[in-house]
Order: C-alpha cells, then structure tokens, then sequence
C-alpha cells in the first residue's frame, strides 16, 4: 500500500485485515511506502515485497492513490485481490494541492490497468464495489468497513469540556479540512443557521489542516468575508480531545461531496449525536437510513434541517433511534467471515494470468530508486543533474 496512518479508516483496515489472517493461520505482512512514525515497527518496506513474492501468493493491495508501492505491485506475479478505498477526483484539489493532484490523477490512471491483473477486487462500500464494476473488473464484491470504536471509550479532555460545555448549541463536524469535504458549505449553513434561530451556537471544526493551509486559509478568509464568530477550527486532536468534541457535540452536520465511506458519520453514531449529511457517493450506504440526509445545498434549506432537529425533541430522539439501529446492522456484520470467505474462494479459483510488464520495467524500477535516494540525500546532486527538455530528472 502506499501510506499506513496512524488513526485513519485505510490503515484500521489494513491492520485488522493482518490481524484477522494471522488468527487465521496466514502469515501476513503489511508492506508501505510510508507510514507513520508510530505505526512504522509494524510494516516493512514495499521494495522488500520483491524478493517475497511468489506466485503462490496472495497479495492484498489497499488502492487509494497512485504510488510506486501500487506499480511495483502490479508487475510482481503474487494473485491479487485489490482492496479499494476510493480515489477523490484531483478537481477538488486544483489550487490546494498539487502534489495530490498528481497522486490521485495518477491513482485513477493506474486504476484502469487493474481489471485483467486481480483475481478479485473488492470495494470496502457499496459504493466503491459499483465503481469497480463500471470500471471493468470481472469480480467484485464488498468487504464491509466495521470501525472500532475502543479510541472514543476514553477519558474526555478536560480543557474541552470546560471551553465548549455549556448553554451553546454546538454543531460539530469530524474530518481533514480538505476541499471535497467542503468545510466553506459547513460555514454557510452555520451562517444562515445563527442569522435566523440561533445566535448562541457555535461551529466547531476538528481535523488535521497539513498539507491543506491554503484551503484552510481560504476558510478564514469566508469567515471574515460572512463576518460569522464562533467559528472554530481546530487541528489534529488526541483521542481524549476527539471524545470530548463528541461528547459536547448536539449535532454532527457534513457537506462532503465525496466519500467512499465516511468513519466519522458511524463514530458521531456510537456517540448518539444526530447526523445530517449531505446525500451523495458513499454517505448515504454509511448510514443506512439513519439521521437525516439532504440533497440541496441551500444554506437556508439545512439550516432549517438543524433547527427542526436541534429544537423538536421527539424528532431528535427518533433520529437517534434510526442511527442505533443502523449502527447495530454495522457492528452485526462479520468482518472476519467475510474477509477469510473471500481469501478461500481465491485460493479455489484458478489465477488470472500473469501481468504484462515490459522488459524495461525492473531497470527503470532500479534507476528510479536511485535518483529518489538522490533527490533526498544530495539535493544539491540531483539539481545538478542533466533535465531532460527542461524537467527535472524521471522519478516515476
């Protein structure tokens, strides 16, 4: 896989997958191209997959960006079943970002080469299943995403409690603040929503902002521009500090316009705080007719969603009512019987041949690696290097 981090939806996958196979009997590796400092003991590096393959093998390729880890992959003659997390289209990023334009550009480029090569792929919604599908892929299914929730059983912060518990209604939304997200909605329907029923309510926005300041600064600017207080916009929390939000939350609104499944709408579930999410992609799968969906982004129109939900008491006990059920339909599901029904079925089946890779494929491979140790040990080397056509030098 290209990342393991530390927290995120992919990376609980991955590890529960491991840990699933090992019970199983499998010996089970987890191979990245990065991972976070704090998950790095348990993964080894993706080159090291190389001289591990086998054809007899099984590898279990987690896609959600284009990356060397996912070419390598591609061309090693293991069976394959290819676990898709969803790519968000690189529009929403034009402007933000563009070392994640290319990434998901090039995710979804790659994506289209993958039909012929596994031996299954599988969506971890609905959602993304019917995407594969439309994409070619002659065997799908769904491995179904059954978050945990132990990193919300603990303590609450105290500083949190104490700054954002109190007489205020608090409308909270979990998540990187990220365009596809569309956190400026979130602040348009806050506006409208404290212009015409609610002055004393505030907006609290909690997720990581790196990688993403010029989007982030973009928010302050709409905040200043719409002259909105009580707008918070919090960075990455501890695990006290996120149970905190939730525990003072009495609303979790979304505006994203992209999902493949959305952990944060299940989690604001477990913590029995009604849902109003938009309705597209993967959301309304993810909550299975629980909390309410909209399907027009009129900031007057949600803001009238809030306020009948927040204010009519036996509205808001249903809505919680339908998203205990939903979360229990969740928890129901069984992960491990499906995930291991799946590895058998692969194992029964005969293999799709094996890749196509062109002859030059492993030597380019080598000469890559070698400029990226370059690149990053003897900066001053690489830009002393030959361009070709005035670009710098092919990493791949």
């Amino acid at each position: 896989m290209a990342t393991l981090g530390y927290g995120d939806a992919i990376g609980h996958e991955a590890l529960g997958i491991q840990r699933v196979l090992r019970r199983a009997g499998y010996s089970s590796n987890i191979y990245v191209q990065t991972a976070d400092p704090r998950l790095e003991p348990l993964t080894e590096d993706y080159r090291d997959l190389i001289a591990h393959s086998h054809p007899d093998n099984i590898l279990i390729h987690h896609f959600s960006i284009g990356s060397k880890a996912s070419r390598v992959a591609f061309a090693l003659p293991d069976r394959m079943i290819l676990v898709y997390h969803n790519i968000t289209p690189p529009s929403y990023f034009i402007g933000v970002n563009a070392q994640l334009v290319q990434q998901c550009y090039s995710g979804r480029r790659e994506l289209h080469a993958y039909p012929a090569r596994c031996d299954l792929a599988l969506g971890d919604s609905e959602f993304n299943r019917q995407e594969l599908k439309h994409l070619g892929f002659p065997r799908t299914g769904v491995l179904p995403v059954v978050p945990g929730f132990a990193h919300l059983d603990v303590e609450p912060n105290d500083m949190v409690a104490t700054e954002f518990d109190d007489d205020r209604t608090n409308i909270l939304f979990v998540g990187r603040m990220i365009p596809n997200k569309r956190i400026d909605d979130l602040i348009r329907f806050f506006h409208a929503y404290r212009l015409k029923y609610n002055r004393q309510s505030r907006l609290l926005l909690v997720g990581a902002h790196s990688g993403f300041e010029e989007y982030v600064a973009a928010l302050y600017d709409l905040i200043h521009t719409l002259r909105v207080p009580d707008v918070h916009l919090i960075d990455h929390v501890s695990n006290e500090e996120l149970t905190a939000f939730y525990e003072v939350a009495d609303l979790f609104l979304s505006a994203s316009e992209h999902e493949g499944f959305c952990v944060p709408l299940v989690e604001a579930f477990y913590k029995r705080i009604p849902v109003i999410a938009y309705a597209t992609t993967a959301v309304p799968g993810t909550m299975d007719a629980g909390g309410v969906l909209y399907d027009r982004k009129d900031p007057r129109h949600v803001a009238s969603i809030i306020h009948t939900v927040v204010s009519e008491p036996a509205l808001y006990g249903e809505v919680l009512r339908t998203q205990d059920t939903a979360l229990d339909r969740l928890r129901q599901r069984d992960f491990e019987a499906v995930l291991l029904g799946f590895v058998d079925d692969v194992r029964r089946r005969p293999r799709v041949a094996a890749p196509r890779v062109a002859p030059e494929f492993w030597s380019q491979f080598k000469t890559s690696e070698a400029l990226e140790d370059v690149r990053q040990y003897r900066p001053a080397a690489f830009e002393a290097l030959p361009k070709q056509g005035g670009q710098e030098p092919e990493l791949s």
